[in-house]
């Protein structure tokens, strides 16, 4: 948790230096927080990196695209001139991903994660599945993440202003 408090320290005072007066001064403390109560809930100081990168990831305000791009990146291992995502990898992704929907009771149970890895699999006789298939199967918008693309689209949306007048 420390690593990732003075990582996140450091995001946040760039962040400030880019958009002065846009990021509160504790949003590291914040986001820390928020990380914790997903990834750490008994307490033990312990949160693995991965599982925090991939939730920043998600609740950036990237590109769909770039965020799928980077799960992959996280939960990928390389196999030779390529990288690939397993069942388990892609497991180990969707369950942290759940956290964060969890974190306000509407979370999935394993079940769900396992249909949707069974989803992303289906027709695949390879043990691991390449990129452009793991994307494929994320544009597909499978219900155990609606929330990314939902939440991307309300956030994309905010920024809309229409010169109509109402009477």
């Amino acid at each position: 948790m420390q690593q990732i408090s003075g990582m996140l320290t450091e995001l946040f005072q760039r962040a400030r230096l880019e958009k002065p007066g846009q990021v509160d001064p504790r949003a590291a403390d914040f986001t820390l927080s928020l990380l914790a109560a997903m990834y750490d809930r008994s307490g033990t100081g312990y949160i693995k990196a991965r599982s925090a990168a991939v939730a920043l990831i998600a609740l950036s305000g990237d590109t769909l695209l770039a965020k799928y791009r980077a799960f992959f990146q996280f939960y990928a291992v390389p196999d030779g001139k390529m990288a690939l995502i397993t069942r388990s990898a892609l497991r180990s992704l969707l369950t942290d991903l759940n956290q964060i929907p969890a974190i306000v009771g509407e979370g999935c149970t394993l079940s769900c994660v396992e249909i949707a890895t069974r989803s992303c699999f289906h027709g695949v006789l390879n043990s691991a599945i390449v990129e452009e298939k793991f994307v494929s199967w994320l544009r597909s918008e499978p219900a155990v993440l609606l929330w990314i693309p939902t939440c991307y689209r309300l956030s994309a949306t905010a920024m809309v202003s229409h010169q109509a007048r109402c009477k």
